[in-house]
């Protein structure tokens, strides 16, 4: 079906036809009039992955177009009135050059939360244009809600409105172009369940997370993730409470430039009770944490910083100490702002506006073992087995970026350095320094 909406993303469950829609977006124009003028592009992340879309595009094409040609050194179809379509894998901004200053009014991606950040889809935009001004111009993408790029298509397509309602940026500094998002289902697809019944089966059998990904299309997790199998917002996520006077109020750290930093504050039980925001009361145990406030240094795109001096940073980060009425103390940071390059130091220039940290753990091992103790704590929190860790729902981007964090594929226990992992950092530099940092009765007194 024809939609005149520039840019498009249909997504949803497994099983709905979203690679084969991509194919047929472009070829409902093959054939038109429109010649070599209706050229198209279709990306995939690696090489590899192009197979299967190649391997689709000939189940189709060859049917539909009896005199559609395919160069396999090429990757490119070639149809009877001229159209183009090339097949291509892109990995980074760096390719984007391989296309400057070329005409592409068809531009297509397939699997899209496999790239980490928006840069290259953004950037391909400027050759997504003809210079015939009867041509349509589309740009199209598919995915799951699964991949190491989830936060950022999800915080483009998914958060601004619900599925198949036009957006519209109006913020100073967006492209303003119009676009929209189109779910797909399982469902809908009754050649294949009827055909392959099973199908269905295998996505029902799968985990929590992977059945409401794959089968139901839920954005709120990442299957495979993580932290998806410990973390559940209904428990995790609290409304602010008066912290008590006894406990421990202490900040994490991890330092960003072209990327985001983040400043996490802490408060650390001594295992009294609380009241909550509805008057009703609440035991904790002694060490759980509590994410109670954060800083996050983002220009408002994913994964994108704001370049901000360190002076201004710490500036921030004093303005909250002071005025949240406690005693903070410094914590754990990222031990590369104590590293002095050409005569600057990060952490002696918030030092000398009165912002101190304590060098984070950053032994051999210690970021694999960082990840499963905030595994440890997260599950504490739901078996109340242990020390747990809380967050407040005013903590948006632990939030938006810590619960979807996908794991490494080459090494299921650390997560993908790609993904926007920035909060969590500080936040595995926090749990690691349970050893020196950890509730006891002398910080009362120190």
């Amino acid at each position: 079906m024809y939609c005149p909406v520039f840019e498009v993303l249909y997504e949803g469950t497994r099983g709905p036809g979203k690679s084969d829609s991509l194919l047929m977006d472009f070829a409902q124009f093959v054939g038109r009039g429109f010649g070599p003028d209706w050229r198209g592009i279709l990306f995939r992340k690696t090489y590899p992955d192009l197979e299967e879309i190649i391997t689709k595009s000939k189940k189709w094409f060859y049917q539909i177009f009896p005199d559609g040609r395919y160069n396999e050194t090429k990757h490119a179809w070639t149809f009877g009135d001229g159209e183009v379509l090339l097949l291509r894998y892109a990995k980074d901004i760096d390719d984007y050059w391989n296309y400057h200053g070329h005409e592409y009014p068809w531009i297509g991606w397939d699997e899209l939360t496999l790239w980490a950040t928006d840069e290259l889809y953004t950037t391909m935009k400027s050759v997504c244009r003809s210079s015939n001004p009867d041509v349509p111009r589309h740009y199209r993408a598919v995915c799951n809600p699964y991949g190491v790029g989830h936060n950022w298509v999800k915080m483009r397509f998914i958060d601004p409105a619900p599925r198949g309602k036009l957006i519209i940026d109006t913020e100073q500094g967006r492209d303003r172009t119009e676009r929209i998002v189109i779910h797909g289902s399982i469902w809908e697809n009754l050649i294949l369940l009827k055909n392959d019944p099973e199908y269905v089966k295998m996505l029902k059998a799968q985990s929590g997370a992977k059945r409401a990904a794959w089968l139901e299309g839920d954005w709120d997790i990442v299957a495979g993730g993580m932290f998806d199998d410990v973390w559940s917002s209904n428990v995790h996520i609290i409304e602010p409470f008066d912290v008590p006077k006894t406990w421990r109020i202490d900040r994490s750290f991890d330092w960003g430039s072209s990327r985001p930093y983040s400043v996490g504050w802490w408060a650390e039980s001594d295992g009294c009770d609380i009241k909550l925001a509805d008057g009703t009361t609440r035991s904790t145990q002694r060490g759980d944490l509590f994410r109670i406030a954060e800083l996050y240094g983002w220009t408002g795109k994913p994964n994108e910083g704001t370049r901000e001096l360190a002076v201004e940073v710490a500036r921030k980060i004093q303005a909250y100490d002071n005025s949240n009425g406690h005693k903070v103390r410094p914590g754990p940071a990222d031990s590369s702002i104590f590293t002095v390059d050409n005569g600057n130091c990060i952490a002696e220039d918030m030092e000398r506006v009165g912002i101190s940290w304590k060098r984070a753990d950053k032994r051999p091992g210690s970021r694999i073992n960082g990840w499963e103790l905030l595994r440890e704590r997260l599950k504490n929190s739901l078996s109340h087995e242990g020390p747990g860790l809380y967050v407040f729902d005013t903590c948006r981007q632990f939030i938006r970026t810590v619960p979807v964090l996908p794991r490494d594929e080459r090494n299921p226990d650390d997560v993908d350095i790609e993904a926007e992992d920035h909060v969590a950092d500080e936040v595995r530099y926090r749990v690691l320094a349970k050893g020196k940092y950890y509730f006891s009765e002398g910080d009362l007194a120190a």
